[in-house]
C-alpha cells in the first residue's frame, strides 16, 4: 500500500493510507498500548514510553529510545473521540516545546472491499516548523511506521 503525504494548504499535512484491516482493527491498533508498542516508531529504535488515557481531555504520550540513548517523545492531549471513526488531539514534540502543538484529526474511513482508509490531516503552528519536520526525514518515517502498522494488523 501506499502512503501518501500532501501539503494542500499552509500549514496543513495531509497522511493518507488504506490498510486491508477493518476499521475496528484499525481503530484498536491506534489506541490500545499493547498494539501502539508493535508498530509506532522506527524498527531500529526501542519504545520507552507508550501511555493513552482514551477520553476527551485524556493525555497521550509515546516515546521511542535511539541507541545511544537519547529519547524522541511525542506527547499531547485528546480533544474528540469518536470510537472507531475519529480521534482529535494535540501533539507537541518534547524535545521541542517552543514550537507548539500540532493540531491532528485522524478519520478512519471503510472501504468497499472491508478495509480501512485512514487520513491524519494536521494543522502546524506554522508552515515553516511543518517543512522543517518534512526536511528532517518525516516522510521516510511515517512511511515506515505505517508499514509497520500494516504488517502488526496482519498479525492481529
Amino acid at each position: 500500500m501506499i502512503t501518501l503525504l500532501t501539503t494542500p494548504a499552509d500549514r496543513e499535512l495531509v497522511i493518507t493510507r488504506t490498510f486491508d484491516a477493518p476499521v475496528a482493527r484499525v481503530w484498536e491498533a491506534w489506541t490500545r498500548p499493547e498494539h501502539v508498542h508493535a508498530w509506532y516508531g522506527l524498527a531500529a529504535l526501542t519504545m520507552s514510553v507508550c501511555e493513552i488515557d482514551l477520553r476527551p481531555g485524556g493525555a497521550w504520550r509515546w516515546g521511542q529510545r535511539t541507541p545511544d540513548g537519547q529519547e524522541i517523545v511525542f506527547s499531547g492531549t485528546y480533544e474528540e473521540i469518536v470510537p472507531g471513526e475519529r480521534l482529535v488531539y494535540t501533539e507537541v514534540f518534547e524535545q521541542m516545546p517552543d514550537a507548539g502543538p500540532v493540531r491532528v484529526v485522524l478519520a478512519f474511513d471503510a472501504t468497499p472491499d472491508g478495509g480501512t482508509a485512514l487520513t491524519s490531516t494536521s494543522f502546524w503552528p506554522s508552515t515553516e516548523i511543518r517543512d522543517q519536520a518534512l526536511a528532517a526525514g518525516m516522510e521516510a518515517g511515517v512511511r515506515e511506521q505505517y508499514d509497520r502498522l500494516e504488517e502488526h494488523l496482519r498479525r492481529m
